[in-house]
């Protein structure tokens, strides 16, 4: 199990990667941050609102599933969005540089930094 620096350190860790957040989803506040070169704060708050109106639209269509991540493409980034399985109203908030990233290996590298966090 990681703390929340070693887990959002790890992150960072990932070619292209340009800032990382652990985002409560029901306030939209920064549980931890990593990085930068993008508003962090405002980005966790507007897609805290990206997070909501999913899970609003899944329980409209009354879908019982869950959401294992969001992926927003840029003309020059990814923004990859993982609400963490383990620790509802929590999810992860990663930004990379599209041109210097490998979208496939970021999605597992998120997924890997999810399953060993402890918050």
């Amino acid at each position: 199990m990681s703390n929340i620096t070693e887990s959002l350190e790890k992150a960072m860790e990932l070619e292209g990667a340009m800032c990382v957040a652990l985002v409560d989803s029901e306030s939209g506040m920064i549980l931890g941050q990593q990085g930068g070169g993008v508003d962090i704060e405002l980005a966790a708050a507007g897609n805290t609102e990206v997070v909501r109106a999913k899970l609003k639209t899944m329980r409209s269509l009354d879908l019982d599933d869950s959401i294992h991540d969001i992926l927003i493409t840029l003309g020059k980034q990814y923004h990859i969005i993982r609400p963490l399985a383990q620790n509802e109203g929590v999810f992860m908030y990663l930004v990379l540089d599209k041109s210097h990233s490998n979208l496939a290996l970021a999605r597992r590298k998120v997924q890997d930094v999810e399953s060993r966090l402890a918050l």
